[in-house]
Formats: C-alpha cells, sequence, structure tokens
C-alpha cells in the first residue's frame, strides 16, 4: 500500500501510525500472549529444571533464536513483500503462482482477464511464448499432476490455519484462566477454570460481528499495556534476579540443551515451538493493513517486549529450582513494593483481556482465508457480511464464526490441560508455516525471477528449522496432536469435493452448450413472443449459449425483449477496478437483442446490493453499444467469442460515456449545465430511466434505437433466471465418484448459499427453474 502516493506525507504517517496502533490489537495478539503458556508448556513432562539451569538456559537461546529467525527474518523481511497486490496469506501465494505459472484451477479462466491492471505486479510481465518460460514454470504447466499438488498444498495450508482458528483462543484464553491456580484452593481450581474459559470464549466469539475496525480499536489499548507489562516484569526479573542471563542468547546454549537432554529435549521442541503461535497473522491479516505498519508494529514494539519476557522468566527460573508448577505467573513479582503487593490479580486481568485479544488475530484471518477459498471456488458459499465500508477486507462470517466457537469449545472442554492444547496448537502452526515456505521457494522463482539457488537456500534454511519443529510436534501425536490432523481432514475434504463438484458441473455446462447455429433458425423472435423487459440468465459460461436457455425458449410461451447472459466470476487477483468491472459483448446479429456480461471480481472484492448492481449492468450494455464500431454492429453472425468483448466500467467510472439516471429531478439539475443529449422513453411506465449521451458529431442512429429499447426494457422490469442444478454422477462412474456427486457435493449444494446471494438478487423478481447434472 503506498501511502505516499495517496495522501499527503503528513498524513500518511499519521496514516501509518494508525494502522501499525490497529495491528497490535489485530495482528499480534496471539503473539503477545504466548509467554502465557511457553515455558510451562515445554517443561509438563519431557525435561525437568534442575540446577545447573542448562535446560532453562537452553529453551531460553531455543526461544530467541526461533523468535529471530522465524518472524522476523523470515516474515517481515521476506514474506511480507510476497504480497498480492496488498493481501497476504496462503492463497495469495497461490494466487501469485496461478497468475505467473498459469495453473490456476478456475474453469472459466480468459485470455482478457490477463490484461487486468492488477493481473501483473511492480511491472512484472507474463511471458506466453515457450522461450520466455523457466524449465520449473513450463513442467508445472503441462503437468495436470503437478498442479493438483500444489492446490492441494495450498489447501492443507488454509485447512491448518482454519485448525488454528479452534485450537488458538483455547489455549490463550485456557492459559490466561490458569493463573486462578495460585491464588484459588486446587481441589476448588478444576471446577472454576473450565467454566469461565468457557464463558470468556463465548463472550469473544459474540463480539465478531462488530468488525475488525472496531475490535482493533478496541484491543489495542489491552495489547499495548500487556506488552509493557511484561516488558517491565522481565527487565525487573533479569535486574533482581539475574542479570548475566544474557549469556543463554548465545546458540552454544542450544547444543548444551539438547546434548544433556537428548530425546526428551527433541520432544519439548514441541512446547518451544508455541512462542511463534501467531506469526503467520502477520501474513494473513495482511490486507487489512499494511507492510510498514506490521513492520513497525513488531520491531518496534513486539520483539522487544517478548523478549524481555522470556528473557526475564528465565532469570526468575535460574534462581528458583524447586518450583514445583512452572509458568507465567510465578514469575510475576507479588510483594517486591508495598504498592505492587497485589500485582498479580491485575495481570492476571490484563492476560485474560490479552488472551481474547490474542484469539481475536486468528479469528480474523480465518475469516479472510475462507473468504479467499470461497471467491475461488474452494469452498460452499457462505453469507459474508462486511463490517466496514471504508476499509476493504474487513469482514465477518457468521456460520464460519459459530462453527468455530462450537469446536472450541470442544476442545477445551475435552482437554481441560495446556498441554495437550499446546500439542494440538503447535502442530497446527508448524504446518502453516511449513506450506508457506514451500509456496514462497516457488514464488522466489516463478514471480521475483530469482535463481533457483537462492530459493532452494531459502527453504532448506527455514525448511530445516520448521521441519525440526514439526517432527517434534508430530511425534505427540496421541497426546492431542491428532486434533489439528483430524479438523484439517475434514475441512480438506469439505474444499476439495466443493471444488471437485463445482468443476465438473462447469465441464458439463460447456460440453451440453447449445450451437449458434440453432440460436439462428429461431429468428430474431426467437420463434415466441418478445415482452418488454430485461431478462438476466445467471451462468457460469463465459461463451456460448448455455443449455437451460433451450429449455426457457421451448417450454415459456414469451421471452423478455432484452436477454442478458450474465456470468459472474472471480479471478486469481484482489481487487478489479471498477473501471475493469465489466466484459460486454453479443450473443449472435443485433437485431436479437442478446447480450453476454461477464461481471469480473477479485477474490477480495465486495459485491454490490442488487439495485446498484442493476444499474451498473444496463448501463455498461448501454456503453457498449454507443461504442461499437458500425462495422462490428452489423449482421455477423458468428460473434461470440473473447476477442468481440469490450471492457467496460461500472456507471461511475463514466464521466464521459453514457450515463443512466432513474430520477427526473436529479437528471434535469444535472443535465441542465451541460450540453448533453438526451434520449427519453415517450411511454409513461413504473419507473423513469433516462440515458445521457455523450456529446458526437456522428450520431448513429441505430445505437439510438437500440439503446431506446434497452431504456424501455429497463422500465419494465428485470428478471433474474436461476438455473437450481441437481447435480449426479452418470451411470458407470466409480463408487469413489458417486459418494462425492451424489452424496458429499450434494449435502454441501443442499447448505450453502445459491448462486443468487452473491448477487444480492430479490426473491420477488427471481425465476429459477430445475436441471440434472450428469457429470
Amino acid at each position: 500500500m503506498d501511502l505516499e502516493g495517496k495522501i499527503h506525507k503528513k498524513e500518511s504517517w499519521k496514516t501509518l501510525l494508525t494502522l501499525a496502533y490497529q495491528s497490535l490489537g489485530v495482528v499480534y495478539g496471539d503473539l503477545s500472549t504466548s509467554p502465557l503458556y511457553v515455558y510451562k508448556s515445554t517443561f509438563a513432562e519431557d525435561i525437568r529444571h534442575s540446577k545447573t539451569n542448562e535446560e532453562i538456559y537452553g529453551v531460553l537461546s531455543f526461544v530467541f533464536w526461533t523468535l529471530t529467525l522465524i518472524p522476523l527474518l523470515k516474515y517481515v523481511f521476506i514474506v511480507l513483500r510476497a504480497d498480492d497486490n496488498g493481501e497476504g496469506g496462503t492463497f495469495a501465494l497461490y494466487s501469485l503462482l496461478c497468475r505467473h505459472a498459469r495453473v490456476s484451477s478456475l474453469p472459466n479462466f480468459q485470455v482478457a482477464d490477463e490484461e487486468l491492471s492488477e493481473y501483473g505486479k511492480e511491472g512484472i510481465t507474463y511471458s506466453s511464448n515457450t522461450c520466455g518460460k523457466s524449465k520449473l514454470q513450463s513442467t508445472l504447466e503441462k503437468h495436470r499432476v503437478l498442479q493438483t499438488f500444489l492446490l492441494v498444498l495450498a489447501l492443507i495450508g488454509t485447512c491448518m490455519v482454519i485448525g488454528d482458528g479452534v485450537l488458538t483462543p483455547a489455549i490463550s484464553v485456557f492459559s490466561a484462566v490458569s493463573g486462578l491456580e495460585l491464588t484459588i484452593q486446587k481441589e476448588h481450581h478444576q471446577y472454576v477454570e473450565v467454566p469461565i474459559a468457557c464463558i470468556i470464549l463465548i463472550f469473544l466469539f459474540a463480539l465478531q460481528h462488530y468488525g475488525t475496525h472496531r475490535v482493533g480499536f478496541l484491543f489495542a489499548p489491552i495489547v499495548i499495556t500487556w506488552l509493557l507489562c511484561i516488558g517491565l516484569i522481565g527487565l525487573y526479573n533479569i535486574i533482581h534476579w539475574n542479570p548475566h542471563v544474557y549469556r543463554a542468547l548465545s546458540p552454544y546454549y542450544m547444543y548444551k540443551f539438547l546434548k544433556k537432554t537428548q530425546r526428551d529435549g527433541w520432544m519439548s521442541l514441541g512446547g518451544i515451538l508455541l512462542c511463534i503461535t501467531g506469526s503467520e497473522a502477520m501474513y494473513a491479516d495482511l490486507g487489512h493493513f499494511s507492510q510498514l505498519s506490521i513492520k513497525i508494529a513488531f520491531a518496534v514494539v513486539v520483539y522487544p517486549s517478548l523478549i524481555l519476557a522470556y528473557m526475564g522468566q528465565a532469570a526468575y527460573l535460574s534462581r528458583h529450582h524447586a518450583i514445583e508448577r512452572i509458568g507465567f505467573y510465578v514469575s510475576v513479582p507479588g510483594n517486591f513494593l508495598v504498592l505492587l503487593e497485589k500485582i498479580r490479580w491485575p495481570v492476571l486481568g490484563i492476560a485474560i483481556l490479552a488472551a481474547v485479544v490474542g484469539s481475536q488475530a486468528i479469528i480474523t484471518g480465518t475469516f479472510s482465508i475462507i473468504k479467499q477459498c470461497s471467491s475461488l471456488d474452494c469452498f460452499p458459499r457462505v453469507k459474508i457480511i462486511h463490517t466496514s465500508s471504508k476499509i476493504h477486507g474487513q469482514i465477518y462470517i457468521p456460520d464460519v464464526n459459530w462453527t468455530l466457537m462450537l469446536l472450541c469449545l470442544a476442545v477445551t472442554i475435552g482437554f481441560r490441560d495446556t498441554k495437550h492444547l499446546g500439542n494440538a496448537a503447535g502442530l497446527a502452526v508448524i504446518t502453516v508455516m511449513l506450506v508457506t515456505t514451500c509456496l514462497m521457494s516457488l514464488v522466489i522463482i516463478l514471480c521475483w525471477h530469482k535463481s533457483v539457488f537462492l530459493a532452494l537456500c531459502f527453504i532448506f534454511f527455514f525448511g530445516s528449522i520448521e521441519a525440526l519443529y514439526f517432527s517434534a510436534s508430530l511425534i505427540k501425536f496421541r497426546e492431542g496432536a491428532w486434533v489439528p490432523i483430524a479438523l484439517s481432514f475434514i475441512f480438506l475434504m469439505v474444499m476439495y469435493v466443493w471444488h471437485y463438484g463445482t468443476l465438473k458441473k462447469y465441464e458439463f455446462d460447456v460440453q451440453n452448450k447449445v450451437s449458434i447455429n440453432w440460436l439462428l433458425s429461431l429468428g430474431s423472435t426467437l420463434g415466441i413472443k418478445r415482452v418488454c423487459g430485461i431478462g438476466l440468465i445467471h451462468t457460469e459460461l463465459v461463451s456460448g449459449i448455455p443449455a437451460i436457455f433451450s429449455r426457457f425458449v421451448t417450454n415459456l410461451p414469451a421471452f423478455h425483449q432484452v436477454v442478458v447472459f450474465l456470468c459472474v466470476k472471480s479471478v486469481p487477483v484482489p481487487h478489479v477496478g471498477p473501471d475493469e468491472r465489466f466484459l460486454v459483448g453479443r450473443v449472435g446479429p443485433k437485431e436479437y437483442r442478446l447480450y453476454r456480461c461477464i461481471a469480473r471480481y477479485g477474490y477480495r472484492d465486495i459485491h454490490k446490493d442488487d439495485l446498484e448492481f442493476e444499474k451498473d449492468l444496463v448501463c455498461s450494455i448501454a456503453e457498449f453499444i454507443w461504442a461499437e464500431k458500425p462495422e462490428n454492429n452489423g449482421h455477423r453472425k458468428d460473434i461470440d467469442d473473447d476477442e468481440n468483448m469490450a471492457v467496460v466500467g461500472t456507471s461511475a467510472t463514466h464521466l464521459e460515456g453514457v450515463r443512466l439516471w432513474e430520477d427526473d429531478a436529479e437528471l434535469s439539475e444535472k443535465a441542465g449545465t451541460s450540453e448533453l443529449k438526451e434520449i427519453r422513453c415517450c411511454s409513461t411506465l413504473r419507473k423513469r430511466v433516462r440515458f445521457v449521451l455523450p456529446d458526437s458529431p456522428q450520431i448513429n442512429l441505430a445505437a439510438q434505437e437500440e439503446i431506446n429499447e434497452l431504456m424501455e426494457a429497463r422500465e419494465a422490469g428485470m428478471a433474474f433466471i436461476l438455473g437450481h442444478s441437481y447435480v449426479k454422477a452418470k451411470r458407470g462412474s466409480s463408487l469413489m465418484k458417486k459418494i462425492v456427486i451424489n452424496i458429499g457435493y450434494d449435502f454441501l449444494r443442499r447448505n450453502s448459499r445459491g448462486p443468487g446471494y452473491a448477487l444480492n438478487i430479490p426473491n420477488a423478481s427471481t425465476l429459477e427453474v430445475g436441471m440434472v447434472y450428469l457429470v
């Protein structure tokens, strides 16, 4: 996000600092609360704290270098640079690879999509000639198996993010509430801890509908207070208990730790891994903020506070070897000053609030990545609420929110301890990071055009570190690590079944589309009576006539004066500019009044409400008619390809072209001060519509007549015609395909939003026609 290019320098710094401030409440909550459970999980079972302090120093050294290499070096300095036009996350990397290597899983991709302004990035061009391609790119484009593997790899990372959205709130809140064990009797503690944690989790998920913008401003002061608190406590413990603890930052202590503890030390790495939980949120939530704001917040505030907190805990533990329960709260000073005699209670309250904030980070990331998956046909359509009209990407998904809440409560009640929750959360976190490392190595080669050697160095260096932690987490499969695997498997099956069924449905549409010769044989009246109005036929096809149209013409006695084949599709870019929204063209000869309109949206774009969309759609067709060259609007009968489609923007972008006014007072006021020609409808209908045409020395009378008919049709009203599909596996299909299509995909289709939801189509003007798809 180039703030300097949008606003003045003084305002840009103000905006940047505001975004950095908000990011503390949204992005870094999870990472900031990790000191609550890292040492507790590490020393839970595998290793013991001894008087030699080799264990605690070794753990501190691991924590320091893990925090430095993964969040700081990998994410802040490298991965954040691989943004997809300001967007981040696993699917952002996949989107970049789809555009550079042409391995997109979207079936209705068009060559015209490559001309979108956001399709390229920073001047990078996409070579279509074979000689300009690398061997890796050519291999990916030739082998369908590799493309499927790349998609599955991205889906695995996505599923683990969703699993992390279940586990991180559970362990963060549970660890914060566990501080009550220092003040409540042991026999009563177990009956208080779980109910309080569940109540806090319910409150957290109930708060999500307020949106990221409000939650960020609400939670940012809590995170700042928490970071200041743990930083000062850590600094006090270092000075008071062991000023020489900084020596443990040397990598030599990692070697001593592993040499002494051996296999137990390797298994304890699953607890140390928790110090970087939430690092992926820096990249996943990039679309909510900006690169620089996230970097400033981490480098200036988060990183120093965390290092001081971990060093302070290590300093305290190095002088207290007889502690039975190692954790954050035992290192909180209780009576070093009279004024701070009761400091544990305020810290407990701040910790609980900070844990709520930490959970917010991953929940926000989960919403974002599910929105991306749904846009790219990898997740069933769900209700998406945009919580901010000014800031894009800030969304709330009710169905996903309540599902996450139920799963979160289930694992909290089921495990009831940080050990198993930590094992589960650790595996989810490290799997996402491994997927990011693999995809990032491909981005280095294909998108940044760097050498293969540099990509191998990246994946070897960071991949070896993450593989070490992954093996330590996976070994605890029976002790909680099975949960993210089970959750990811379920979500992966849902995503892949939906994607597979959607792909097969589109292939059926392509194979059964109606030929142009059949249309021409009907004549301009289509063999039926044409009545005033616009018939909007929704289809997934970007070329050809859908089979469902033949059923309308065959079974209905009359049809609309103007017919528009509408395709609303997603393209592998985060945003499509308003001036590039529509592709408009003709289907058949001009007198048929058949048009094709393709509305293109990025995976982060907001779909407009039905009235504004209708206005943009009609205005784009009028603009196409007016701007069409005379030689192209004659009697050609083969007009139905991408080359004859024009890029038309929304009505707001038609400053010098055709404009649509539906308010008489507003029109008379604005048209009175200009020299624009007006075309008006003579008949009196329910809604008065006017097109304001630009001044032209040569007025195309045929275009005027066609626009006049379009205006009459618009005044008569618009009907949305949707195909209600029943997808079934055809005879002779394998048993697995029948299970996937007839049971899996059919269940998801029945319980997801229909195609009309994306357009916000009113039910009163919708006609659904059933059709069986044999795939």
